[in-house]
This record gives C-alpha cells, structure tokens and sequence, in this order.
C-alpha cells in the first residue's frame, strides 16, 4: 500500500504531506495554547490538524520502510550509514506528533465552554498545564521534524 503512487515510489511523495501539516499542527497548536482570543479562528484547524498531521506522518514512515526494503535493504557505508541515520528519526517523530495531536485536541476541548459557561470547560489550570504540554510537544515535533528532513535529504542529495 505504501510502496508506489502511479509508479512512483510513495515515499518522496507522501513526506511532503508530513513536512507540511506536521509544523502546521505545531505552530498553530502553539498560537491556540498562547493566543486566548485567535482560539476561535483556530479551532478547526487545530482539530484537523491534529488528525491530519500525525496520519502523514505514519504514512511517511510506512512509505520510508517499503522504499527502504524495496531499493536500499544492501545499502552500507556512507548510504546505510545516512539511510539509518534519517530512520531513527521516524518512531520520535511519530510518538511526538502523535502526543502533540492528542495533547491539541484535548486542549480544544477544554477551551471550549461547556453549556451554560462562558469559562473553560475543566478550569484554568487545566488549559494552562495544557497549554505547556502542547508548547513543549510543539518543540519537540519542530525538532524530530526537522531532523528528520535534514537527514533525509543527506540521505538522497549526500551532503
């Protein structure tokens, strides 16, 4: 399922979804954790964000693992070196976009007034040691993620 698009190989294809909405999610998690009033605005991109970002992903990383065992499962010195290097950065990156989508979601939640209260839904220490996860979570992504496409590209372009 992940191995070709149309005769490509699916990774090159599909990490450029992850590239995209993974820092998407973390910036405008980021900006929903600390900006109170564009909560409004931002709330529907949080949500699917934090789908969407994670989903691409674990397609990237399931694409990377059939690209890898397709075409590279011989590769050794500076390429397997490269190769294994930018896979380290799949299962990080993975568990953090994961733990920032679900940590975005549950702040969405908790932002949102219950019915007949206009505060948040579990109280405001709730949203703020909410808000710190998801800004620490938020770091951690933009890290694996760039990381990762660092790697990847030393991988391909070999610099």
């Amino acid at each position: 399922m992940f191995n070709e698009i149309f005769g490509l190989p699916a990774h090159p294809l599909i990490i450029h979804f992850a590239v995209v909405l993974t820092p998407l999610l973390a910036c405008a998690s980021v900006a929903y954790a600390v900006l109170s009033r564009w909560r409004p605005m931002l709330a529907w991109a949080v949500v699917l964000l934090s789908v969407g970002a994670p989903a691409a992903v674990f397609a990237a990383k399931e694409s990377g693992e059939s690209l890898k065992e397709a075409s590279f499962t011989s590769a050794d010195g500076t390429l397997g070196q490269r190769i294994s290097t930018h896979e380290s950065f799949a299962n990080p990156l993975l568990l953090s976009a994961f733990g920032l989508g679900v940590a975005a979601l549950l702040l969405v939640y908790a932002t949102s007034p219950s019915r007949g209260s206009l505060g948040d839904r579990f109280g405001r220490p709730v949203t703020l040691v909410l808000s710190g996860v998801t800004v620490l979570l938020a770091v951690a992504v933009g890290y694996f993620v760039f990381q990762a496409g660092d790697s990847g590209a030393r991988a391909v372009w070999g610099a």
